[in-house]
């Protein structure tokens, strides 16, 4: 196991030896050594002149909103900037202005808050190297030169939750990191929240210790008694819960315990003004999450967006609790819809709102600015603010690799073919520009979860494959995906898993009856989740498709659910089985990749992060180490300093190189 290959004898050894020098590379020869954090198996070198090809879709650079500051019209992003590895936080102090950088390091920093009451300092999240053992940092802002002050104790996995704003104290959720998880030994899970002044960290107070890893502390009551809880339980359960701040004790609020409701998801979206209600969405009356009123004193629960078929993907509130902004999941778009919180209906969008996948959005407390981001084929991730008066403002612009225009990138669209029960599925198609002709070759993405979903959007460095290489992208939403009603979502579960491989086999049945798509050159790709549907693809339709590409995937359920992190490991039970019930243990193993391993003809590569703590990277090993001992060939990259996928743009660009020698060895040819 070679981090990088090396010349047979190195010019002084070789003069000592007698060898002769090796001749200098040149344009033609030179390659792209891996870095010192890379293991690299069975991948040809690659070559200088293909990384300078990819180079211009190496840096697409966008932004993601973070937090308002409390008083002030500015903001704290997420953006990785010219030159940097990772991404940071950043200062915007007006609509246009550059930021500023406040954070800086080997890891990246996404989430980030203003102290609530004067915003005189941060607190921030980091982790190391990819582990996801989250520390809580605070960073003061009103001393040049400050350096972070860890708050947290690194044996533990932090997340910054709420504020108590009139205190200024912040509410954050603590899980022990189980360092013996491997084989399931951990009897008992529990998630501590937390109450700490984060300049006087040591007079932290315990607030609850909570059973089980699917806790998070929502916002509190206007008077701050109370505190919502949101437990999840799995994709299609889940409960809202209240916490009495004074006393430590929580109770259970929706559903109403002991009651004979269905299963059903609910979570916390806000309080009235008054403290007497409180904004929720549920699933609860339908298939789609939708926005709702709960009135605490009746319990009376009162529907406020049935009108809109699509799950509410999250809620924004004023201050004053007068209006209300939700995004909803249209079909893979996320769009914003604004309503009167003082009569619960609906009220026009303004038409000026940039054309787009909204992500992020949040109201600024003092000024009721609402901030969102939006995300289109042509660009990442930009931020806006929209006033009371329905002007617009961009705050930041997307930067790329010097002239690189982005403005003739093809457009998604949803396409839908029907699986081998009947139902209907649907994806998202990418079709290269007209000056490639003929039958295209086809790449089909496949997303994590299982219950995520392909979004519309930026492509970002996959834009490549389509706009360079002359590739059809695919990106299926299979059974199990959110966004199309909680039947859907649980199709896969538990001794269905494999129904969701079979959308993708009749998705090849699709692809084949496209005039304009070349059958006969399908490469399969996917991430996590993904990577375990890539997998299987390639043991159910190894002579449907040229080659598969496994980013972090579960290659066997049973040994992924001993060693998975021990915090995780009873929600992803409810997904993919209890591996402890003789009888679903049977199963998991007869549908798991590695057990028909011998089915795998085609080429495949495996990518994995060292430290990964949902899929531990032996998931990786053994199918790397098992299918080569059937003789197919298999190329295997490793970061020593990554987790569940790549971060680092070094890592990720080693990353995209090999992913395109691969595909001009596979579907290229």
């Amino acid at each position: 196991m070679n981090r990088l290959t090396l010349p047979a004898c190195a010019l002084a050894a070789a003069l000592l030896a007698g060898c002769a020098a090796p001749p200098a590379p040149t344009a033609a020869t030179a390659v792209v050594a891996p870095n010192a954090n890379l293991v690299v198996q069975g991948i040809p070198p690659v070559p200088q002149r293909l990384a300078d090809a990819i180079s211009r879709y190496n840096d697409f650079r966008g932004h993601s909103f973070a937090d308002w500051h409390p008083t002030q019209r500015e903001m704290l992003v997420s953006h990785r900037k010219a030159g940097a590895n990772t991404a940071q936080i950043f200062r915007v102090s007006q609509p246009g202005a550059e930021g500023e950088p406040l954070t800086d390091g080997a890891d990246p920093v996404t989430r980030a808050s203003y102290e609530p009451r004067t915003g005189k300092y941060i607190v921030f999240e980091r982790a190391s190297g990819g582990n996801e053992v989250g520390q809580i940092y605070r960073l003061p802002l009103d001393t040049p030169g400050a350096q972070p002050v860890l708050l947290t104790r690194p044996d533990e996995r932090h997340a910054i939750n709420t504020w108590l704003r009139r205190s200024g104290q912040l509410v954050y959720s603590s899980v022990p990191i189980d360092r013996t998880a491997q084989g399931g030994t951990r009897s008992k899970v529990s998630t501590t929240l937390w109450l700490m002044d984060p300049e006087q960290p040591e007079g932290r107070r315990k607030l609850a210790e909570l059973d089980g890893g699917g806790w998070a502390a929502g916002r509190p009551s206007p008077d701050e008694r109370l505190l919502t809880l949101s437990r999840y339980l799995s994709a299609n359960e889940s409960q809202v819960w209240l916490l009495d701040l004074h006393s430590g004790v929580p109770k259970q609020l929706l559903p109403a315990p002991g009651g004979s409701e269905a299963k059903a998801t609910y979570s916390p979206a806000g309080w009235t003004p008054d403290g007497r209600g409180m904004w929720i969405t549920s699933d609860r009356a339908g298939e789609f999450r939708e926005l709702m009123k709960l009135d605490l004193a009746s319990g009376r629960i009162d529907r406020v967006s049935s009108h809109i078929p699509w799950d509410v993907s999250g809620v924004t509130l004023t201050q004053d609790g007068r209006r209300l902004a939700a995004q909803f999941n249209v079909d893979g778009r996320h769009e914003l819809h604004f309503f009167d919180a003082a009569t619960a209906r609906e009220v026009p969008a303004p038409a000026a709102l940039p054309a787009g996948n909204v992500g992020a959005a949040s109201f600024h407390r003092a000024r009721g600015e609402l901030a969102f981001s939006v995300s289109n084929a042509q660009g990442p991730s930009q931020i806006y603010s929209l006033a009371a008066d329905g002007r617009v403002e961009q705050w930041t612009r997307a930067a790329a690799a010097p002239g690189m225009d982005t403005s003739g990138f093809s457009e998604q669209r949803v396409v839908r073919w029907k699986s081998f029960d009947g139902t209907p599925i649907s994806g998202l198609l990418t079709t290269p520009p007209k000056r490639f002709t003929g039958k295209r070759p086809v790449l089909i993405s496949i997303h994590g979860g299982p219950e995520s979903q392909a979004s519309v959007g930026f492509l970002g460095r996959n834009a490549y494959f389509v706009q360079e290489l002359g590739m059809a992208l695919i990106q299926p939403n299979v059974r199990g995906s959110s966004g199309y009603g909680k039947s859907f979502l649980a199709m896969d579960n538990g001794f269905k898993r494999e129904d969701s491989v079979k959308d993708i086999g009749a998705l090849l049945d699709w692809i084949a009856a496209q005039p304009g798509l070349d059958a006969s050159r399908v490469l399969v790709m996917g991430g996590s989740y993904g990577g375990y549907m890539t997998l299987a693809v390639s043991t159910h339709y190894a002579d449907r498709i040229a080659g598969a590409i496994d980013v972090v995937g579960i290659s066997h359920f049973v040994t992924f659910l001993n060693n998975t992190e021990s915090y995780r490991r009873d929600l992803r039970r409810v997904e993919y089985g209890d591996e402890r019930d003789p009888a679903m243990k049977a199963h998991l193993e007869k549908i798991s990749p590695l057990t028909n391993a011998a089915r795998i003809k085609k080429p495949l590569f495996v990518i994995q992060g060292k430290n990964d703590p949902r899929v531990p990277y032996t998931e990786a090993e053994q199918i790397v180490a098992t299918v080569r001992q059937g003789g197919t060939p298999v190329w295997y990259l490793r970061a020593e300093n990554e987790g569940h996928g790549f971060q680092k743009k070094d890592n990720q660009d080693y990353q995209f190189y090999a992913t395109v020698l691969f595909m001009q060895q596979t579907v290229l040819k």
